[in-house]
């Protein structure tokens, strides 16, 4: 391959993002609206022939720019790699790539709970099945890449992308987003962990902010997500954070793109830039003077492919790599990966046709019955009951119900900001979402026929309109019982209250929601508040006083029939908190995993960091109890391992699900560590009456931490072990000494905590 050639492997083109102006086809856009960072910035790419004239890596989101029906897409999807084919010399096709956080970002393709809803789940199986379904969708419509799981620990809820994150325990989020992985690739699709790494932790919880973090809480709290989803489920790419850490951003970081990651985890796959990461090096960061000195940079660092369009790569690397500034075997290294990748996705094989890969296309039904059905089975087990109150379940026969709010008949509120009807037809105004998003009034309607069920909306979620209270207070005045919608509505870029570019200065209800609610509750009738957001906000105001409260984390399409079913009490609620819900919406925002000082409510400061509901927790419409702590060993040593068992027993008058968790600490160590550490969990079902044994097998690697010689280590001491079904809620107490000499655990560690479930023997 000439020089040429094997820089264009390191390119990309966008067509959707010039729409109008390529030929594509499809409607023209009627709104503006980013869907990608400072998007109107990058304009002027060439046409698809030229760009592709010495071959092309990867075409951009062909299905996911503008409403195409399938067999618009798979035809579009032809075109386009026709064309590259034929442009260059050896015939190389490119690699076709999409969004697939919330299910396939499509035109018509099913909206699934978003990824703070799979945590809500504790069920990593589920979130596999999920996967799997996605990208089934997608490898039928010729896409060989999702641009998803979103693996950044949460670290500031007032960051717009909470969302897209799955909780702020780094064990959790590996579990889920390495179940995604696995799911996704059984399909054939490549999944791409992002945003790696420090993104959700930006100072002030600004997109794109500056990361002030040491290296010692990145290697714990925001790389093991990472580290898991590689080793144990063998992702095929990686997608690089915008932001800096300590003032390195992280596509000009070789230590984080190379040393880490591929020198010790041993990762073989592509590092993609997120979009347009390559030119914010010299616009955003000041690191280059321009963008091809940008690319320059990324390349060495460890960058493969640029996305989504070519700016900083091709003929810029091919100019610095001619004048010598750049060596040209770091051309050969991204070139060999990426081709690489394409081999074992079959696109060099003898014969290939854009054709075949599209061939599932005219039998393809992008929202099946059984993607419905399992969007319903994620949605419902991620309804988080924070407590049932006076009024929960309802009471449907005769009851009138006053159902109010901003997102009690608007579905759209259910779904997040990479949902196609969120992210891309807000340019398309008028264009039907091409799903069924039935609204929480229809759904309640449907879930309780012989209740009476008045609808006011009383305020939107954004904004300082009130007008419509009185009628919503009247309605709530003649009910017997009121259910209140509020939380979020997800955009892009400030175009919605959550999402990506959407963040908040605080964690108050957006707009006048918090003064709705208050009318609402002055009415002295019960009132059911029903959070439906992508974050958490602080309901220290409304708990106690609301005569029940529900955590809905954007539960997608079948969001309305999952709650209503849960509120009817013909779901039994099984979701925990992934997140914990904060008491105030200043003085925080701060997540459990905090050292002493940073959890406890000492005396030393007024503020108290204590959370309204703490993470893990969730209510059911029956009760458990966790009991009869067994630990095997009183000591092991420091290579060791030992089990801890509870008994599990639902003992109250329904079927339901538990998820019994397991928090260890370490409370003498080189560093300050957290007080408590998710370590362990596991979902069980159970009958009334019913009892069951869990044991959790734990490896000593399992409490390693990085040292103050910036090792990883586990020393010996006490550990003190908890047991039950939240952070705040640990009946279950005890320790065990670890012995020996104090061991480094580097590459190869355990990662998880096997966990076995048994029915309970007399």
């Amino acid at each position: 391959m000439t020089l040429e050639e094997k820089v264009a492997q390191l390119g990309s083109r966008w067509l959707g993002k010039d729409k109008g102006a390529t030929g594509a086809a499809g409607p023209e856009p009627e709104e503006s609206h980013n869907v990608a960072p400072m998007e109107d910035e990058f304009s002027g790419a060439p046409a698809l022939e030229e760009a592709s004239r010495h071959g092309l890596g990867h075409l951009t989101r062909i299905y996911g720019s503008y409403p195409l029906t399938v067999a618009e897409g798979a035809a579009e999807l032809v075109r386009q790699q026709r064309i590259v084919m034929a442009s260059n010399r050896l015939g190389i096709p490119a690699l076709v790539h999409e969004e697939c956080l919330t299910g396939f970002t499509a035109h018509g393709a099913t909206v699934y709970p978003s990824a703070t809803a799979w945590g809500a789940t504790f069920d990593p199986d589920l979130i596999e099945r999920m996967a799997g379904a996605i990208g089934r969708d997608m490898a039928a419509l010729g896409v060989h890449q999702g641009l998803s799981p979103v693996l950044d620990v949460v670290r500031d809820y007032r960051w717009g992308r909470v969302e897209e994150a799955i909780s702020e325990d780094p064990f959790l989020v590996a579990r889920v987003a390495a179940a995604y992985v696995r799911g996704l690739q059984s399909a054939g699709v490549i999944a791409t962990l992002k945003h790696f790494a420090g993104y959700s932790a930006s100072r002030g919880a600004r997109n794109h902010g500056p990361v002030p973090m040491g290296r010692r809480e990145l290697l714990d709290v925001i790389l093991p997500p990472f580290e898991t989803a590689i080793v144990e489920a063998g992702a095929g790419s990686v997608m690089n954070s915008y932001a800096d850490v300590d003032g390195v951003p992280a596509g000009a970081d070789s230590w984080l793109l190379t040393e880490l990651l591929r020198d010790e985890w041993g990762f073989t796959g592509t590092v993609v830039s997120d979009y347009w990461a390559v030119p914010f090096l010299a616009g955003n960061h000041g690191l280059a003077a321009d963008a091809g000195d940008a690319g320059v940079l990324s390349l060495t660092a460890g960058i493969d492919v640029e996305l989504p369009d070519t700016i900083g790569f091709g003929e810029n690397l091919v100019d610095r790599v001619r004048r010598g500034d750049v060596d040209e075997m770091y051309v050969d290294r991204a070139a060999r990966r990426a081709l690489i990748q394409k081999a074992e996705l079959g696109l060099l094989d003898e014969g290939w046709t854009p054709e075949r890969t599209v061939a599932g296309a005219p039998d393809a039904d992008l929202d099946s019955e059984s993607n419905r059905a399992l969007a319903r089975e994620l949605a419902e087990r991620s309804i988080v009951l924070l407590d049932p109150g006076t009024a929960l379940p309802l009471s449907g026969a005769g009851t009138r119900i006053a159902v109010v709010g901003p997102c009690a008949a608007d579905a759209r509120t259910f779904l997040g900001c990479y949902a196609f009807p969120n992210h891309v037809l807000p340019r398309y105004p008028g264009i039907d979402p091409g799903i069924g998003l039935p609204d929480a009034v229809t759904a309640l309607r449907a879930e309780l026929p012989d209740a009476e069920i008045v609808h006011e909306t009383g305020c939107a979620v954004s904004g300082g309109d009130r007008s419509g209270f009185a009628a919503a207070v009247a309605a709530a005045e003649s009910a017997d019982v009121c259910l209140a919608f509020v939380g979020d509505l997800a955009g892009l870029f400030g175009n919605g209250t959550s999402g990506e570019g959407c963040d908040a200065a605080d964690l108050r209800l957006p707009g006048v929601q918090a003064e709705f609610v208050e009318a609402l509750l002055a009415t002295g009738k019960p009132v059911v508040v029903v959070v439906v957001s992508g974050r958490p906000y602080a309901l220290g105001d409304v708990a106690g006083r609301a005569a029940g409260l529900v955590q809905a984390f954007m539960p997608g399409e079948e969001g309305g029939a999952a709650i209503a079913g849960v509120l009817s009490g013909r779901i039994q609620p099984s979701g925990k908190l992934p997140v914990q819900i904060p008491r105030h919406p200043g003085g925080q925002p701060g997540t459990y995993l905090q050292p002493r000082l940073g959890a406890v409510h000492l005396g030393v400061s007024n503020l108290d960091p204590t959370p309204l509901y703490a993470f893990g927790h969730g209510r059911s419409y029956t009760t458990f109890t966790v009991g009869d702590l067994r630990v095997s060993e009183a000591e092991v040593p420091t290579d060791g391992e030992f089990s801890v068992t509870v008994r599990l027993t639902n003992t109250g008058s329904r079927e339901g699900a538990e998820v019994v968790q397991l928090y260890l600490a370490d409370p003498v160590a080189e560093v300050t560590r957290p007080v408590i550490q998710l370590t362990g969990f596991r979902r069980v079902q159970l009958a009334a009456g019913a009892a069951a044994d869990v044991t959790f097998r734990v490896h000593t690697d399992r409490v390693a931490y990085t040292g103050r010689r910036m090792r990883r280590i586990v020393e010996p001491g006490e550990l003190r072990i908890s047991v039950g079904t939240s952070a705040g809620d640990l009946p279950c107490q005890g320790t065990i000494t670890l012995t020996g000499k104090v061991r480094e655990a580097g590459t190869g560690r355990r990662l998880d905590t096997p966990v076995e479930v048994l029915p309970a023997q007399s």
